[in-house]
């Protein structure tokens, strides 16, 4: 197994620090709103990695944080007049909704900056009596990044760039403002009430502290694999380093993955280009949101990946493809004298399989492997029932839900809901396409049935997840 580390910039084998668990820490949401698709783009990447490992037989310490304090999050309370605990607390519901929607595995934990304050400071009380950071005029403790030798090491910064005895407050920064970052904030009056006490007077911590504080108490000082989004390389993933690496003198993560961005249209997405879709955008389209994990592993990891509506309905008859296959009662098989050469065929295809995933991830090669054992099956190279157990082996791995679909094929589609996809049905003969689509909705809303069209008519689908 092979993954591309940022930090050496090339593929690597996976070998562990400990062989009986792999610590891996994934960077979460901050919850300030809803999270949009590319935020859960990254979710199912980390799933697909977990999946991965579980499947090659590692076991894995997943960490996930979440980031409740931080500059966003204290100006999105002060500016709807509530607490930080109530603002957060709705964004954080939302996306453990997301979550279970796409089919992703929890993490074993989830630890909240605001939980890890005690921890947090101890941190920085380490990296000040080693002469790594101090306490600036404006009372704020910042990292002192001409003490740390190793600085940029992760983002590649070049030593010309860094702007010695500088310092930024800001969370997020570019490269051309590298400079001494912020460790804790002093109060200021916009904070409200948001502060904790601490040996340099009230404040909060700042946002690339929270990291490492909560992945050295989960994970130790040293552990396997720290994935996240390539805009975190720098500055987060570098400060990080930085604190982690001052404070206990160990290496502080083996190996970096980070993907890369989605795109809409092409374009990247921003709230000034409206182009922010979030997953409830897919659902109340009437989507299938498992459609947009599939059209995730269709890219990989690595190489940005272009979202249009059209993309995704694609993806989303590609899936109810492979539910149609799998739902298939007709187990057709093939004939004695081939089953030698059947065995044979089902080994390749696991074997290519496995090696599309060792490889990096490869998920567009080993979705390819999939479709290949559909293929065979339809040519009656292999048997169907061979097929659908391959589909529902590899689907550890994709999460798509393929079993799922056996079970809710013998569930009772309820009246109300055929006489809904009835009355659609007229909608759309009468060229009435709001209504129609308002009954999609409504049937998926409601009932957690999906209406797939086809040329015998419309058909109704249990989305299961």
């Amino acid at each position: 197994m092979k993954f591309y580390n940022t930090l050496t910039r090339k593929k690597q084998i996976f070998r562990p620090l400990n062989k009986s668990m792999v610590g891996f820490y994934s960077c979460g949401p901050t919850i300030y709103n809803h999270a949009h698709i590319g935020n859960l783009r990254a979710m199912i990447f980390y799933d697909l990695l977990k999946r991965t490992l579980l499947c090659g037989g590692f076991k894995v310490k997943h960490i996930m944080n979440i980031t409740d304090v931080e500059d966003k999050t204290i100006r999105g309370a002060r500016e709807m007049g509530i607490s930080l605990e109530s603002f957060t607390g709705a964004y954080d519901k939302s996306f453990k909704q997301n979550l279970k929607d796409l089919n992703i595995l929890a993490p074993d934990h989830y630890p909240y900056a605001t939980n890890y304050i005690n921890e947090i400071i101890d941190l920085i009380k380490k990296l000040l009596e080693k002469g790594l950071a101090y306490q600036g005029k404006d009372e704020s403790i910042y990292f002192d990044i001409s003490k740390f030798k190793k600085y940029g090491k992760l983002s590649r910064l070049k030593s010309r760039t860094i702007k010695e005895g500088a310092r930024v407050a800001l969370d997020e920064y570019g490269k051309e403002q590298a400079s001494d970052f912020v460790l804790w904030k002093a109060w200021k009056p916009e904070d409200g009430d948001v502060f904790w006490h601490s040996p340099w007077g009230k404040g909060r911590p700042g946002w690339h502290i929270e990291c490492s504080a909560m992945a050295l108490k989960n994970l130790g000082q040293s552990f396997d694999i720290h994935a996240g989004a390539v805009d975190l390389i720098f500055p987060h993933h570098e400060n990080e380093i930085a604190q982690s690496e001052g404070a206990t003198g160990k290496p502080f993560v083996k190996y970096w993955l980070h993907l890369e961005h989605l795109l809409i249209n092409k374009q990247k997405m921003s709230k000034s280009f409206k182009n922010d879709f979030k997953l409830n955008d897919i659902i109340e389209r009437g989507f299938n949101p498992l459609a947009f994990r599939y059209l995730c592993l269709t890219a990989h990891y690595r190489a940005k990946l272009n979202f249009t509506w059209e993309s995704l309905k694609g993806a989303e008859e590609s899936l109810n493809n492979l539910y149609d296959f799998v739902n298939d009662e007709n187990s057709q098989g093939i004939d004695k004298k081939d089953v030698t050469k059947e065995v044979k065929k089902i080994a390749a295809l696991k074997n290519e399989f496995k090696k599309a995933l060792d490889d990096d991830l490869g998920t567009p090669r080993a979705l390819a492997v999939a479709w290949k054992s559909v293929h065979l099956a339809n040519k009656k190279e292999i048997s169907k029932k061979a097929a659908r157990d391959l589909l529902f082996d590899f689907d550890r791995v994709f999460g798509l839900g393929l079993a799922d679909q056996i079970k809710s094929k013998k569930e009772d589609i309820p009246e109300q809901a055929k006489k809904l996809a009835v009355d659609r049905e007229q909608a759309r003969i009468e060229k009435n396409f709001a209504k129609a689509d308002e009954i999609r909705r409504r049937l998926l809303n409601e009932f957690k049935l999906q209406i797939e069209d086809t040329p015998s008519g419309a058909k109704l689908k249990k989305i299961t997840n």
